[in-house]
């Protein structure tokens, strides 16, 4: 089982999208493929049209008293399940930091999934927390969304800095750019100096388009309700590029 958590420091730079477009693209290659909303606003779980968790079921995965798979939810589409968020993850933080091995619960939490799932993504809030060192020890691999502005390259270097004082890996860390508006000269500019500033980069990028904007109101990946759009199109080229630098590797 590979774990990948889609996560940057920052917010609105992608990552749900990413978390909703790539869980199904893994799932169409016949990869059992879990998601778990770990963000209070739950955009991963509206996308994927299912109703929010509850804080009783949450207290009792971070306590152990549940497994993940009791709280699972099948999604529309085959291979492809959710654990949907609720409102009460604002809270995670606090509810960790009363457990012991705090930053290792979500770790514990999927060793009881290894069996069950091919691959798990994790849509994660932004921001640098206790929730945020579970991210980071229990993922295989961090996927961070980077819109192309000098902002991203500062909170890249925040990422870098904390796994090495956490001791990880950095050769987890895969960043991709995000949002892209190619008629920007700083978004150009930007692409350039970071390729040169990520050793790990991806090639391929998620344009700033409508059709992903559109997700909210058909509830649906970009593979699905236009799958031949430009869109659609970009995030199965990073999902290739992804496998080939993990999965494949």
């Amino acid at each position: 089982m590979i774990v990948f958590g889609i996560y940057n420091i920052k917010g609105g730079v992608g990552k749900t999208a990413a978390s909703v477009n790539l869980s199904y693209l893994s799932s169409l290659d016949g990869n059992k493929t879990l998601l778990w909303d770990l963000d209070p606003q739950g955009s991963s779980s509206f996308y994927y049209d299912k109703d929010f968790g509850n804080d009783a079921s949450l207290r009792k995965i971070i306590t152990g008293k549940i497994e993940l798979r009791d709280i699972i939810t099948e999604t529309d589409y085959r291979k492809l399940d959710i654990i949907p968020s609720d409102f009460s993850y604002r809270h995670m933080d606090t509810m960790l930091d009363q457990v012991k091995k705090s930053k290792k619960r979500i770790k514990e939490a999927l060793k009881d999934l290894k069996n069950d799932y091919d691959v798990v993504f994790l849509d994660c809030p932004p921001g640098i927390s206790i929730l945020a060192e579970n991210i980071f020890h229990a993922c295989d691999f961090i996927l961070i969304p980077t819109v192309p502005t000098p902002l991203c390259l500062r909170t890249y270097d925040q990422i870098i800095s904390f796994f090495e004082e956490d001791e990880l890996k950095t050769s987890a860390l895969i960043p991709f750019f995000s949002m892209v508006e190619v008629r920007k000269s700083v978004h150009q500019n930007m692409m350039k100096e970071l390729e040169r500033k990520m050793p790990n980069l991806c090639i391929s990028a998620i344009p700033f388009m409508a059709d992903v904007e559109k997700m909210g109101i058909y509830r649906k990946p970009l593979a699905d309700f236009v799958p031949n759009s430009k869109a659609a199109a970009s995030f199965k080229a990073l999902w290739k590029e992804i496998k080939k630098k993990t999965i494949q590797k």
